[in-house]
């Protein structure tokens, strides 16, 4: 067997390239801003951006869900802190939303870099890791997703199926 030709990166290049246009194109999102959420399919994505890459490892001790700022026992990332809650008027302005405009949820970041991601009630569906990786983890500690910064301050979550129904159970 050979290693990975040109032509099996292809159509993923294309499609994060079409996104990149499309997002360069939309109106620049302040620094606190909605953040858009997109289904993959992770077996087009980048190796650097998959789970397969060792900072993306979902075995990694820094992204591990017991780590501790990644911890659901850190209060941190509790509902029941003002920062994460669904009535702070904050996250009003960190919405996550989908093509079609529904909203899911919303994030919220933590004191120690950890972006955490709630759905509409709150509850914790994911987390992204202070340092290290891009890649979005579920509070069981699955790998979820990616995080995608852009030149603006605004990001892009691109989540895989499993993860996404999380935000409508």
């Amino acid at each position: 067997m050979t290693g990975p030709t040109d032509a099996m990166f292809r159509p993923a290049l294309m499609t994060i390239l079409m996104l990149m246009v499309t997002l360069m194109l939309a109106p620049p999102l302040p620094a606190t801003a909605d953040a858009p959420l997109v289904v993959l399919d992770r077996t087009q994505l980048p190796f650097d951006l998959g789970p397969g890459h060792p900072a993306n490892n979902p075995a990694r001790a820094a992204n591990a869900p017991h780590a501790a700022w990644n911890s659901a026992g850190n209060t941190a990332n509790s509902q029941a802190i003002r920062g994460n809650r669904p009535d702070n008027p904050a996250n009003e302005q960190r919405v996550i939303f989908t093509s079609d405009g529904s909203v899911l949820g919303y994030y919220a970041p933590n004191a120690g870099g950890v972006l955490n991601l709630f759905d509409l009630n709150g509850r914790r569906i994911a987390y992204r890791p202070a340092r290290g990786t891009q890649s979005l983890f579920t509070t069981q500690g699955a790998w979820c997703g990616t995080v995608d910064g852009l030149r603006d301050g605004g990001m892009v979550l691109a989540v895989t199926p499993e993860c996404a129904r999380l935000f409508v159970r």
